[in-house]
């Protein structure tokens, strides 16, 4: 039987845009100021899970929903199952958008909006992928169970919940719809690592507070201190170090001589934080020239002399490279310093190959200028589903047919719900020529690769479960 999947998806163009911009229009940012049993991360997830089991349920599948955590339907019958695992969660939309971020707008053949690329815009490609196989009653043999979580971009509680309450096993092999193309069939280990800082705050100039970041996958936008004292040609030198750095920058002055210095930088992915530009640690870096003492200077020194630029953690003496999986990276994501708090905080997220660990990391970083260094509770170890697997040849063949472009195996630094199986993958939407503006402003998707991705899912589902 031969099926024309590109004229499949070119049927439905209409209707996947319809879904997809109804779950585009939710707010779907973890919110934990109004979680509650019912909504274990906020409101916005658990309306966005709602809406894709609604989805569901509208064409005919069986579905559930796990307590709000998480949810799934299934299609047909078979010993074996594929599982499709993807996320209605996003990060936090930030400042700098040209649109709206949860009004979906087409301009020029890309569609913005939050979660466009990452990770509605794929998930309901891979969605219709399915349909397709559904809706012409292509004879299948295996089980398939697509489950959506809502807690992908924080500490995957969702599926750690989920997996304990659904009562299934787990699927015998899957692909998360949420990397790119060709094949994802390689994660680092994906841990955070927090410098605590304690002591008496001193110095003829005073830094009161220093906030940067949203989310630890994310590189910090920008930073904001609040400082005050002896800082000599403030507004001078500030305004030659942004340009010499080609940042921009905002400075409020505020009573009791205190002034308010903020540095903007560049949002991107937390697993590539060369992509994107620090404000964070720029803003430090450029603090480190005044006379601060004691906490603060340690706090600032670390921040900008240590972590800025430090991708590889060079400076901070823990880089590592795998000869498969590469280097380790490592994002300095989140800071908060109040000097009126005892415990004052970086979050460093590091993704790290095979041949180091957690805790052989955590022993370097105890050598800084710190209180103590602290684990995440959520981790990822290194994971690899070797290329000879009948998973990775099959995903591989339909990407290489439909394309005409070789495929090749992958390793990434970011994390996806692939590699909750031990037969789990990452398999697209993203082509090998696309922009990246995953948990960046004016994220996007172009319309087209998104057709194109509805297609190859939609053979890649067939030939896993015919």
């Amino acid at each position: 039987m031969t099926i024309d999947f590109k004229a499949e998806v070119e049927k439905r163009r209409e209707a996947l845009l319809a879904d997809l911009f109804s779950l585009l229009e939710i707010n779907s940012e973890r919110d934990d100021s109004k979680a509650d049993k019912e909504h274990p991360f906020g409101p916005g997830p658990v309306k966005a899970l709602h809406k894709f089991l609604e989805i569901a349920e509208r064409d005919g599948y069986p579905t559930q929903n796990v307590d709000n955590y998480a949810g799934h339907f299934t299609f047909g019958e078979g010993e074996e199952e594929l599982g499709i695992f993807a996320h209605m969660d996003v990060v936090p939309a930030g400042s700098g958008w040209d649109t709206d971020p949860y009004t979906p707008t087409i301009k020029e053949g890309r569609l913005y909006a939050r979660g466009s690329s990452d990770d509605k815009g794929p998930t309901m490609a891979c969605y219709y992928g399915l349909k397709i196989i559904k809706d012409l009653g292509l004879p299948v043999s295996k089980r398939v169970r697509f489950v959506v979580g809502t807690d992908e971009e924080s500490g995957w509680k969702d599926m750690e919940y989920y997996f304990a309450h659904v009562g299934l096993p787990e699927p015998d092999f899957g692909f998360s719809p949420d990397a790119e193309f060709p094949i994802i069939n390689g994660e680092k280990g994906n841990i955070t690592e927090y410098l605590h800082f304690a002591g008496e705050n001193a110095g003829a100039a005073r830094l009161h507070s220093f906030t940067g970041g949203l989310r630890e996958n994310m590189v910090p936008e920008s930073g904001t201190a609040i400082v005050s004292g002896h800082l000599p040609n403030l507004v001078d030198t500030l305004e030659q170090f942004a340009k010499e750095n080609g940042l921009d920058f905002t400075y409020e002055e505020l009573a009791g001589g205190q002034v308010t210095v903020t540095i903007i930088g560049k949002s991107a992915h937390g697993a590539s934080p060369q992509s994107g530009v620090n404000g964070a640690t720029y803003l430090a870096k450029f603090l480190t020239q005044f006379d601060f003492a004691g906490l603060a200077k340690d706090y600032l020194d670390v921040a900008g002399n240590i972590l800025l630029n430090d991708h590889e953690g060079k400076n901070l003496k823990i880089a590592h490279v795998d000869e498969k999986m590469g280097s380790l990276s490592m994002n300095a994501g989140v800071f908060r310093f109040d000097e009126n708090k005892a415990d004052n905080t970086i979050a460093l997220n590091i993704r790290y190959p095979k041949g180091t660990s957690p805790e052989a990391i955590q022993n370097v970083l105890e050598q800084l200028p710190v209180t103590k260094v602290t684990l995440s509770e959520h981790g990822h170890t290194p994971h690899y589903v070797p290329m000879e697997d009948p998973l990775v040849q099959t995903l591989l063949a339909v990407y290489e047919k439909q394309t005409g472009l070789k495929g090749h195996e992958q390793v990434i630094g970011g994390g996806t719900f692939g590699r909750l199986l031990k037969r789990g993958v990452a398999y697209g939407a993203m082509f090998p020529d696309y922009i990246d503006t995953m948990h960046q402003a004016n994220e996007f998707i172009d319309v087209e690769d998104l057709f194109r991705a509805a297609a190859i899912y939609a053979e890649a589902i067939y030939e896993l479960i015919k």
